[in-house]
């Protein structure tokens, strides 16, 4: 049996010198300088060296000479200083050293196929296909102890401002919510499905039905959709829905709750109330609903500069009613050579866009419009628009096509040449469009969800002629240029949801058959109400520095939604198959091919 641990491997200090102690954990390192064994021991709360001495205890110290990396043990000994000159100053432990007295090797280990005591690149196969490894390493495991601490933040934040914690079903009805539904197959009626839940929106509206005024749920959602970068099948929401509120109070608790997280999980005191800008000042301004401010490069209308322009292509498209917006890179022109300006062209071209015409403001004034425009150029320079050191960039396209492309350059920009920015940009968006085309479906379809509250007066008057007119009640939370909460008002009339539905081209079988159990609870006394879900996996990667959700998950799905290390998804037997009354249109793919 053996002996349970009197401390943990990141808690001794020199205050602690003299004192009798028994560490369990794994074997980080060991160096054996030919007279003496040093063995850093690690848990979760850090390291601690470990010392075999012959001449203190032969038989301990020939046992140390058994030990390799990752087997995991429990030694007992004497907490000592480290001699002045050994002092790591970069180790919570690293005043004191631990004369071990007794070792029992508690399990083995073989030699791991990816390393555990230091960073290194390794495929992201590999590293989750065993990553129960992966997640010993100190960085992981700080990752998710920083996760640990958003919840708790929130939990207790929200249980503190009389939020109820309540769960939701993961078995539900399939509902058009916007992505494709997880479908599970029902054995007890056979032909039947439920859907997994992509996120509980129903079931907290229906709690506003039944008068649980202040909701939340730390909500794990599924969506089956095809790959797109760093997104993850199933994927962990902070659900809050309230009652008899209005945007403020929605903007209030939220903005004093994600302060309580930074305070609590990183220590970081953050400024409220967080900037606003209404969804058609940010794509004017930044060519993006979720942008990162912190950059600056607003976008800068340039249509009065060339309007006296002998430009031929400007001048025809001016003309023609275009617009010539661009956006000011600060002291980089030195940067900017021929051909990566030339680069930028070609990436511009690829966005849809004519051409891209620049500017750049070095010792000497160099364009790709120079000889025909340096009347105008010179303009921009006296006006203070174009700096010394400065580049410009514009698109000269219509409206709507001017900012997306820009706004796509300004990100390129962004992530190639700039460097990463320290600190927090928060900001909200409002007043979203209620609609918009779907390419894919080839319809109208909810720009948020169809149980956004829209703009009523623009509701009432452009809802049969032109919906994509309409302005909703709805607002996300954006930070560092990442859409980290969403959410609106919500529809509590069920005449309006009704209409909102057929908008939406469903018809009155469709609707009562979807949605029908919403429009019956909708007849017995609806509070106004409104809500938001903040997003849980990418809060914590922002908090933490990292790029990719996957460094937050204990355990992530590949890009193509598989598990290396448990195989899933996998077939399933035939009997199974049987049981649900269901049969393969063709046989499964074999693992490798998967």
């Amino acid at each position: 049996m053996f002996q349970q641990r009197t401390h943990t491997c990141g808690e001794l200090t020199k205050k602690d010198a003299g004192k009798i102690v028994v560490l369990n954990g794994w074997v980080d390192r060991i160096r054996n300088l030919g007279g003496l064994i040093f063995v850093l021991v690690r848990d979760r709360y850090g390291k601690t060296q470990i010392v075999f001495d012959p001449n203190e205890n032969k038989e301990v110290y020939e046992k140390a000479l058994r030990l390799r990396n990752e087997y995991v043990v429990s030694i007992e000994g004497e907490v000592r200083l480290r001699p002045e000159k050994d002092v790591n100053v970069n180790m919570k432990t690293g005043e004191i050293e631990i004369l071990a007295t007794h070792l029992e090797i508690l399990s083995q280990s073989e030699v791991p196929p990816i390393y555990v005591n230091k960073d290194e690149e390794v495929s992201e196969n590999l590293r989750l296909k065993y990553r129960y490894l992966d997640l010993r390493r100190e960085k992981m495991q700080s990752n998710l102890l920083v996760r640990h601490k958003v919840m708790k933040a929130s939990r207790d934040f929200l249980s503190y401002n009389n939020f109820v914690e309540i769960e939701t079903p993961y078995l539900t009805k399939s509902t058009p919510e916007g992505a494709r539904d997880f479908l599970v197959p029902s054995r007890l009626k056979p032909g039947t499905f439920y859907a997994l839940p992509q996120s509980p929106q129903l079931f907290k509206q229906l709690l506003m039905v039944s008068g649980f005024d202040r909701y939340f749920q730390i909500a794990r959602c599924f969506r089956d959709e095809d790959f797109r970068a760093d997104r993850q099948p199933e994927f962990t929401q902070i659900d809050i829905e309230a009652s008899f509120v209005k945007r403020e109070d929605i903007f209030n608790f939220t903005e004093q709750l994600i302060k309580e997280i930074f305070q609590e999980a990183i220590n970081e005191s953050i400024e409220v109330p967080f900037k606003r800008y209404t969804y058609d000042e940010v794509m004017n301004k930044f060519g993006s609903d979720k942008p990162d401010t912190r950059y600056g490069m607003e976008f800068i209308e340039l249509n009065e500069y060339f309007k006296e322009t002998k430009v031929k292509f400007i001048k025809e498209k001016l003309t023609q009613g275009a617009l010539l917006k661009g956006f000011v890179i600060p002291e980089k022109a030195e940067n900017f050579t021929r051909s990566k300006f030339d680069e930028l062209v070609e990436f511009s071209k690829d966005l849809g866009s004519s051409g891209m015409i620049w500017i750049a403001n070095s010792d000497d004034i160099r364009s790709n419009i120079k000889k025909a425009a340096e009347t105008e150029i010179i303009k921009l320079i006296e006006g203070g628009i174009i700096k010394k050191n400065d580049v410009m960039l514009m698109i000269l396209e219509e409206k709507d096509k001017v900012n997306e492309i820009l706004g796509q350059l300004r990100v390129h920009i962004i992530k190639q040449e700039l460097k990463k920015k320290v600190g927090f940009d928060f900001l909200w968006v409002t007043d979203f469009p209620m609609f918009s085309w779907g390419d894919e479906e080839q319809k109208i379809v909810a720009e948020h969800h169809p149980f956004t509250m829209p703009n009523l007066e623009e509701f009432k008057k452009f809802k049969d002629t032109d919906p994509l007119r309409i302005k909703s009640q709805s607002y996300d939370l954006v930070i560092n240029g990442y859409e980290i909460a969403s959410g609106s008002i919500r529809i509590h009339d069920r005449n309006i949801q009704r209409e909102v539905f057929k908008v939406l081209g469903l018809d009155e079988k469709e609707i009562e058959e979807k949605f029908g159990f919403l429009i019956e609870a909708f007849k017995y006394g609806v509070p106004p109400h409104g809500g938001i879900a903040i997003g849980m996996d990418r809060l914590v990667s922002i908090l933490v520095e990292e790029d990719s959700i996957k460094e937050v998950i204990a355990f992530p799905k590949t890009a193509s939604g598989s598990d290396p290390m448990t195989g899933a998804p996998s077939p399933v037997s035939k009997k199974q198959l049987e049981e649900l009354n269901l049969a393969l249109l063709r046989e499964p793919i074999d693992k490798e091919e998967r």
